[in-house]
């Protein structure tokens, strides 16, 4: 089950993490991404990865704490999720909305 962010990251509880298709509606075609580093330490709500769109530049923010397992290199072509990682604290994603309480954040209720 997927839970996401205020700021439309989504993770699941694999460890997995994206962006939502409505950032990405948002965004446009995506030309550019810096992505974490394998082995890199995060923090809940810190800037992880940078995306840059047609349209704007916008910052990701990790919605857990964990350390970097794999990258998606080829995000650009297949932007299913940016990366994986190893949870640190499981509680974390308690705080994180539902997907009904997503979908009524964005008004898709």
């Amino acid at each position: 089950m997927k839970r996401f962010t205020k700021s439309h990251e989504w993770i699941d509880e694999e460890g997995t993490v994206g962006i939502t298709d409505y950032a990405k509606k948002e965004l446009g075609d995506i030309v550019y991404v810096q992505l974490p580093i394998v082995g890199q330490s995060i923090t809940s709500g810190k800037e992880i990865c940078v995306l840059e769109s047609t349209k704007a530049a916008a910052d990701v923010y990790s919605p857990a704490s964990g350390k970097i397992t794999a990258i998606n290199d080829l995000f650009l072509q297949d932007p299913k999720w940016l990366y994986k990682m190893d949870l640190s604290n499981d509680q974390e994603l308690s705080s994180l909305m539902t997907q009904a309480e997503y979908d009524q954040f964005i008004g898709n209720s």
